[in-house]
């Protein structure tokens, strides 16, 4: 890559919508459902996967089942998107308090 590629790149990358929200994690064998919030719903999924694979996803719960099921027995879905909040506190009292919600409609562990 080009240097003025490379320079587009990384500011389109700055630029793009970044939209928060609630996920869950979903092993498919057991049942089992983690939830958790991100302030950006398009990279949570290689974020966590990454973490997983290393052995060291700090969710005890989470990386035991990934050990035992294996990569290809979980999916990961949005659960809810946020609608753009101007401040910071507003959005993370907004997504905990949504975090609380989705863990007790889905009896899930939040993570």
């Amino acid at each position: 890559m080009k240097g003025e590629d490379r320079k587009a790149a990384v500011a389109a990358y700055k630029e793009r919508k970044v939209v928060a929200g609630i996920y869950a994690v979903h092993c498919v064998p057991t049942g089992q459902r983690w939830i958790g919030r991100a302030l950006d719903l398009s990279t949570i999924k290689n974020r966590l996967w990454f973490t997983l694979h290393q052995g060291n996803n700090p969710h005890r719960t989470l990386q035991s089942a990934w050990n035992e099921s294996g990569a290809e027995s979980f999916a990961l879905e949005e659960v809810e998107r946020l609608d753009d909040e101007p401040l910071p506190y507003a959005r993370d009292r907004v997504l905990a308090d949504r975090l609380r919600y989705w863990c007790a409609k889905f009896d899930a562990e939040a993570i």
